[in-house]
């Protein structure tokens, strides 16, 4: 009798102890602890109730540590524990972040059209991500269009940057502060071949950075590289003037806008 009560005794506190790995795992991916988050969310797929929701946690860390390491079994791990998810069992959160999780792995893959479209359809959710969250899947998603429309003729590539072109003019309209959405402006009308336009965009989004989170840090150096690689050299060619000319007109404007 002892030893069986002493069992039930000991089922509530597994239970409690699976819940609070699932818990652990996710604030640690939300730490970029991706081991520690993937040795968590092992613990919580001993609950068969949490299998799911463990494997999806780590699957999204095992994307996150491709991304830094680039080494193939990440990616692997990843898509073998997306594969075997069971959507069914999710709730709205958990189906949205298995949308961005299968996207990732289609860019990882190079299906970029595919995977352009995935982030799409998270992006336009009804439920919504959170702003910080938001602003990583624009970016996912501008770059997969990005990436797509490089093979593509110049007049389809046109009509494809006017659309990336269009949702970052809606971003910003609804989040001034989306630094993605300030920099794809840019990056879309150079994509086009409107040295002008991304000219004029990268200036409004050196400008408009400081209303974000990091206080325009890196929305700045990201503009300031592809000015300085993109933009200058190709405008400096179609105009006939010299790259150093357009560069200093370049360093004069930011130097309007230092901070005293």
């Amino acid at each position: 009798m002892a030893v069986v009560l002493a069992v039930c005794a000991a089922a509530p506190v597994a239970a409690a102890e699976q819940r609070d790995a699932l818990a652990d795992a996710r604030r640690l991916y939300n730490q970029r602890n991706f081991a520690e988050a993937i040795a968590s969310a092992e613990q919580a797929r001993l609950a068969p109730t949490r299998v799911d929701s463990a494997d999806l946690i780590a699957a999204r860390a095992y994307l996150e540590r491709f991304r830094e390491s680039g080494a193939p079994d990440d990616l692997t791990n990843a898509r073998d524990r997306l594969r075997r998810l069971d959507p069914q069992r999710f709730v709205a959160r958990e189906r949205l972040e298995l949308v961005v999780g299968l996207g990732e792995v289609l860019y990882f893959d190079e299906a970029y059209g595919a995977s352009a479209s995935l982030f799409a359809s998270a992006l336009d959710a009804p439920d919504g991500l959170a702003p910080e969250s938001r602003d990583r899947v624009l970016d996912w998603w501008a770059s997969a269009v990005d990436r797509d429309a490089h093979p593509r003729p110049d007049i389809d590539r046109q009509a494809i940057y006017d659309v990336v072109t269009a949702r970052m003019q809606r971003e910003l309209a609804g989040h001034p502060a989306s630094a993605t959405a300030s920099y794809w402006l840019a990056a879309a009308a150079r994509g086009k071949g409107d040295l002008q336009g991304a000219w004029d965009a990268a200036e409004a989004g050196w400008v408009r950075a400081p209303l974000a989170a990091d206080k325009g840090a890196a929305l700045r150096a990201d503009l300031d590289r592809l000015m300085q690689r993109a933009v200058i050299p190709e405008r400096a060619k179609m105009l006939a003037q010299t790259p150093d000319a357009l560069r200093l007109q370049w360093e004069q404007f930011k130097d309007r806008w230092k901070k005293d």
